[in-house]
């Protein structure tokens, strides 16, 4: 099998969805029609409400909901083999992701662009509001946990790697302060992109060095420093690191996938993964539990993510221009960002499955396989350091990458760059959702708390922002530091496909009000019974056989907990559901103006 006949077979499929089922979704389903201004015009202040060319709007939502999690899912879902991925990205982007965007972004525009749990609160009541804005607290905090363990294994006993992402932040503050007081946006842009390049081809010169040495850090130190450094970027303004390290990412992520895409075209590497691989179908050294439901659950984003649901009832209602930019905008980013999630399965798959393992997996797991490494060895001398047991998918991705352009003869000279370059690039989209993600648990929390004390509603109060801060930081640092990438990334896909289902939820209600056909409720409603009984036999197969099993390395009783409370909580918002549906089933549809009206 050639990577180029997946590339082709997956684009085709999803223009032809985007073609047929983004129009009759959008159109015959949601009824969407520009005959309404949207929430940006109605409430446009300058500032959070602003009308946006729909191309901007689709970079920004695109740029948001495309993280590290397409890329690291894949990647590791490989250990079932290259089929079961490849199926699961395509079919859950077409029948759930894209439907699940949509809706949801639609959901929260015709309710003047408030948050899922605003949302919910609404249409389904104060209970179902508050578990919804819990449920979104415990997942925004598992998720900045999962995403932290992927750097562990990409920037451990590698100062280069440490250097050059540890290099983003000052020249991100400098872009942030040249903007602020400039106003150049050109000039920031030339600096912030040579300063990062510098950075790269400098690497080489600190390794051996006192400097080199004090940046060698292990695991343990760096899962210390990651919750430290959020908590100070938490409380940093915006401008000064979020946004312009954000803006320089997409320069990364661009000129990466762009790379990718083209070698892909040009070199047509063979995929040396088999379609299964029916030693590890039940289990293995990466994923615990058994292909299903554990594909569905290890590959969130770039098939169908409740993350997602934080961007579609957040900035992004706020900026459409017109109602028909939520087809490009909420249902073609969910295809494109899957295209980003072949291109990850492909880099995996194109290694050797026992170098392939000898990456991802645990050195003593490893030695258990009788598995031999091949290829391994001269890429760990062109790279420049042992790459044996980095866990985390960000290494294998840009092992990977390197060895697809490793049949350029002159790349040869290149690869420890490439690949430090390819580090520098997730671990920079990583930080950067680090940054956003422990400022919205913190909102969250001083939401929350605020109803038992009310000075900490305000998010502008010092000490409740400094002590909601802390507490963020110290309850996904305490996640980070009780695990294994296996046992924590399964967490973060139980409670991020718990979001999607409740976006989901969301989905079947608003249908089943504005549809002029109830058969249509199905686009909703299928995905969502595929997903919940998936969440709920990956969760209790978890605390079952992993978070409460002493005998498990994954045994860690509060994920365990934290489990159990996620899925009592979607058994609460779906027994409510089913309550209203009924409600709404028995009684004539309501028309689409009346529910747009309703903000």
């Amino acid at each position: 099998m050639n990577a180029i006949t997946l590339v082709i077979g997956a684009i085709c499929i999803l223009v032809i969805t985007y073609r047929f089922y983004g129009i009759f979704f959008t159109k015959k389903v949601l009824k969407i029609t520009d005959d309404t201004p949207t929430p940006a015009h109605v409430n446009n202040d300058g500032k959070d409400f602003v009308p946006t060319n729909k191309w901007i709007a689709f970079g920004h939502h695109f740029a948001a909901i495309a993280a590290a999690g397409p890329l690291v899912g894949p990647i590791l879902a490989a250990q079932f083999g290259y089929l079961p991925g490849y199926l699961w990205l395509l079919i859950g982007a077409v029948i759930g992701g894209a439907v699940h965007d949509a809706v949801v972004l639609f959901a929260s525009m015709t309710k003047g662009g408030k948050s899922l749990s605003e949302v919910m609160k609404e249409e389904l009541g104060p209970v179902a509001g508050f578990c919804t804005g819990l449920a979104m607290l415990f997942i925004i905090t598992i998720t900045m946990a999962g995403l932290s363990m992927v750097i562990l294994g990409a920037l451990s006993d590698n100062p280069w790697g440490t250097f050059a992402v540890a290099s983003t932040i000052p020249i991100a503050m400098i872009m942030g302060l040249m903007n602020k007081f400039l106003g150049n946006i050109k000039l920031s842009t030339i600096v912030g992109v040579g300063l990062l390049l510098l950075a790269v081809f400098y690497g080489p010169a600190i390794q051996g060095t006192w400097f080199g040495d004090l940046l060698t850090l292990d695991k343990a130190t760096l899962s210390l420093i990651l919750p430290i450094y959020a908590f100070f970027a938490a409380a940093l303004p915006v401008w000064f690191l979020l946004a312009p390290r954000d803006y320089l990412s997409s320069f990364m992520k661009i000129g990466v996938f762009v790379a990718l895409i083209i070698g892909v075209f040009i070199i047509n590497p063979v995929i040396q993964f088999p379609a299964f691989l029916p030693d590890f179908i039940n289990g293995g050294p990466i994923v615990a539990g058994p292909v299903w439901p554990f594909v569905s659950i290890t590959i969130a984003c770039g098939a169908i993510s409740g993350f997602h649901a934080f961007v579609g009832s957040g900035t992004t209602p706020k900026m459409l221009d017109r109602w028909e930019d939520i087809r490009i905008v909420g249902f073609g980013a969910m295809l494109v960002e899957c295209v980003v999630g072949v291109m990850a399965l492909i880099a995996a798959t194109v290694l050797h499955p026992g170098d392939y393992f000898a990456i991802n997996a645990a050195p003593e797991k490893f030695a258990q396989l009788g598995m031999s490494v091949v290829d391994l060895p001269v890429l760990s001398e062109l790279i420049g350091i042992d790459l044996e047991g980095r866990t985390g998918g960000a290494v294998t991705l840009a092992v990977g990458m390197a060895s697809i352009f490793s049949g350029v003869d002159w790349f040869s000279h290149l690869t420890s760059y490439f690949y430090q370059f390819v580090i520098m690039f997730e671990a920079v989209f990583i930080l950067t959702a680090i940054d956003a993600g422990t400022r919205t648990a913190r909102y969250l929390i001083q939401d929350f708390l605020g109803n038992v004390y009310k000075p900490l509603k305000k998010t502008d109060w010092l000490p409740g922002s400094i002590g909601a801060s802390a507490l963020a930081c110290l309850l996904w640092g305490y996640l980070l530091n009780s695990g294994d990438i296996a046992s924590v990334w399964a967490l973060f896909g139980v409670s991020n496909q718990l979001m999607a289902s409740i976006g989901l939820v969301c989905g079947v209600t608003f249908v089943l009000k504005i549809a002029d056909k109830r058969i249509y409720v199905l686009t909703c409603f299928i995905p969502l019974v595929y997903l919940y009984v998936t969440v709920n036999v990956a969760g209790f197969w978890m605390i079952k056989n992993v978070y409460w099993n002493e005998a498990a390395s994954g045994y860690n009783m509060l994920n365990g907990i934290l489990s159990v409370i996620m899925l009592v909580l979607g058994l609460i918002i779906v027994i409510t559901s089913v309550i209203k549906w009924k409600e709404l089933w028995a009684h004539p549809r309501f028309k689409r103006k009346m529910a747009v009206k309703s903000y």
